[in-house]
């Protein structure tokens, strides 16, 4: 108990370094020159591994974003997202990109912080947070457990979707997914116990979750007991504690109630990614237990945790790498020296010409409200992940989540009576991938990829963010259509640089962080144009083959939807031409959000 309890305190404070340093990274202060800097890992799980190594190891790369990748299997040290245990190797850390290492976020990578002396070789580089031979957050590695499971049980993932009609056009629904977002998969579903939770598991759970020291003969005994919603737990701890006997002990727990067999290195990314595609309940008073390391790593989600109304599913929740953004209003200019990734304020725009510092062929995500437009060029929304900005007279925030692909807007002038408007901020935490952002004025979390308040007095209001159209096209054919527009500045009014690549092709080969099983129906990487329709049924659109249909003529309508093109991008309106909001996607973001929706094919 003694040593255990001496390395919960080495590895959960170095995970707060981390944070910091990758943080100061992140946001404010001027970034290494591009050359140096590998992409932010936006919500890259960071991996930090030992003590004295720790510090070292993300303290160098400040380039590379942080928060979506988790750490190698073999070395447990994904660096920004991920709670690592701070014990992770040099070696670890030049294999996968720490928070620190990440200029653009340090704080959605999930820090994996305890590689062994063979992480060098059992991972490579992430650009953002996933090593390769580590399962990631949103792309699990291909793991011999699965191909074993693989072997004994059938791939229901496989089985072919139920086509259903949509307004004369034919959408498949997909069946229960078995597969994870790398192809392998998902072993067969342990059994789980009804009714309250053993009072003997109860109390071993305690000596676990006790941030003076884990008490490994208890945390031998949960192996045992037989209740697999445990496993939940279990995961939890392998966020933060990644390698080393604790992290051991906690896999041959979780193999022991889920009948599985986990291979050796980081966890965690498998693990969850199992868990999610179980859908297995947690154990009653899961929070009670889950939120001692999330409050220990940062105060300020108290006041989540501790809402007993919050519509969250706690399960899903997982650390990004990073802290709060929970800077002050006279203080959003100023770099987040805690380690968060900073929103931007109404940032320093100028119009087209002033533009021509942006290449034609980059990519802005672009808005029109009251005939106002103004493009915000990727690389500084992959830098910032949040702006909040005045447009047409309208307030709107808009959040990029990196790992999912999608940038969204949603009007916040128009908050219930008696509140001030809405000021959206990135909280540093994870569902399924998807960034989790906040109100700062009522510190209410709302679920980032509906605009639905989902706790504290936003939700008690049922307050619904209105969405509002964001077109992802190219700066040059964006100011063609509309030559009128505006364009955040080179500076963003900050004084700083912006390198056009910051996340290093982090996300180019699939989630880096847990997601669960996957809709097979098209690769999980694909962007949709997604819709949610006034009836409330949602519709997906391939970007690349509606914009081919389109081009030759077609016309591309699916439940009523209609696409069509602009500024080189895409928007969706009704049949009768009133216009929708709608916005872009990673195919596995839109389909684990909306697993009901229809998906528009050339042949629908």
């Amino acid at each position: 108990m003694t040593f255990a309890r001496t390395r919960i305190a080495a590895l959960l404070l170095p995970i707060a370094l981390l944070a910091l340093v990758a943080a100061a990274c992140d946001s404010d202060d001027p970034p290494p020159d591009p050359a140096d800097a590998p992409a932010a890992a936006a919500e890259e799980p960071a991996a930090a591994e030992t003590v004295e190594d720790t510090a070292e190891a993300q303290a160098a790369p400040a380039d590379e974003t942080s928060e979506d990748e988790p750490a190698p299997d073999d070395a447990p040290a994904p660096a920004e997202e991920e709670p690592a245990a701070t014990e992770a190797t040099e070696d670890a850390a030049e294999d996968e990109p720490g928070p620190a290492d990440d200029p653009a976020h340090a704080d959605e990578e999930p820090a994996a912080a305890e590689a062994t002396e063979d992480a060098p070789e059992a991972e490579a580089a992430q650009a953002e947070e996933t090593p390769a031979d580590e399962p990631s957050e949103e792309e699990p590695a291909v793991t011999e457990a699965a191909e074993d499971a693989a072997e004994d049980e059938p791939a229901p993932a496989e089985e072919p979707a139920a086509a259903e009609a949509a307004d004369d056009a034919a959408a498949d629904r997909p069946t229960a997914a078995a597969l994870l977002a790398d192809g392998s998969i998902v072993p067969p579903a342990p059994a789980v116990p009804d009714g309250p939770l053993d009072p003997l598991i109860a109390a071993d759970l305690d000596r676990v979750f006790d941030i003076d020291g884990v008490d490994l003969d208890a945390l031998a005994r949960l192996g045992g007991y037989g209740d697999a919603r445990v496993a939940w737990l279990l995961s939890d701890l392998l966020r933060f504690i990644q390698v080393g006997e604790t992290s051991d002990a906690a896999v041959l727990a979780f193999e022991r109630l889920t009948g599985t067999e986990v291979p050796r290195g980081f966890a965690w990314p498998l693990v969850t990614n199992w868990l999610i595609a179980w859908d297995l309940p947690a154990p009653p008073d899961y929070v009670r237990w889950k939120r001692i390391y999330f409050e220990f790593i940062e105060p300020d989600w108290i006041p989540f945790f501790s809402d007993p109304d919050a519509d969250i599913d706690w399960r899903l929740l997982s650390w990004g790498g990073v802290f709060m953004d929970d800077r002050q209003p006279h203080q959003v200019d100023w770099p987040c020296i805690r380690g968060c990734i900073p929103a931007i304020n109404d940032p320093a725009v100028t119009d087209a010409a002033g533009g021509d510092w942006y290449p034609d062929e980059r990519l802005v995500f672009g808005v029109v409200v009251n005939g106002e437009a103004r493009a915000y060029p990727k690389h500084i929304m992959e830098v910032h992940e949040m702006v909040n900005d005045t447009v047409g007279g309208r307030r709107i925030g808009m959040p990029y989540c990196t790992l999912c692909g999608s940038a969204q807007a949603y009007f916040t002038d128009q908050p219930p009576p008696g509140f001030r408007n809405i000021e959206l901020r990135t909280s540093g935490l994870l569902s399924r991938s998807n960034k989790v952002m906040f109100d700062y004025n009522t510190m209410s979390v709302f679920d980032t990829f509906k605009g639905i308040a989902v706790s504290g007095p936003l939700q008690d209001e049922n307050y619904v963010l209105e969405m509002l159209t964001v077109v992802t096209s190219t700066w040059g054919e964006w100011k063609a259509a509309y030559p009128h527009t505006t364009i955040v500045a080179p500076d963003g009014g900050l004084g700083r640089f912006y390198p056009f690549d910051p996340l290093g092709g982090r996300d180019d080969d699939g989630p880096i962080f847990p997601v669960g099983g996957v809709d097979v129906r098209l690769p999980v990487q694909e962007q949709v144009l997604g819709i949610e329709t006034p009836d409330g049924r949602h519709v997906a659109f391939p970007v690349a083959q509606a914009r081919a249909a389109l081009e030759d003529g077609a016309d591309v309508m699916l439940a009523g939807i209609r696409v069509r093109m602009d500024a080189g991008g895409l928007r969706a309106e009704l049949a009768d031409g009133t216009p929708i909001a709608s916005h872009q996607a990673f195919w596995f973001a839109w389909s684990q959000f909306h697993p009901d929706t229809f998906l528009w094919t050339p042949l629908s």
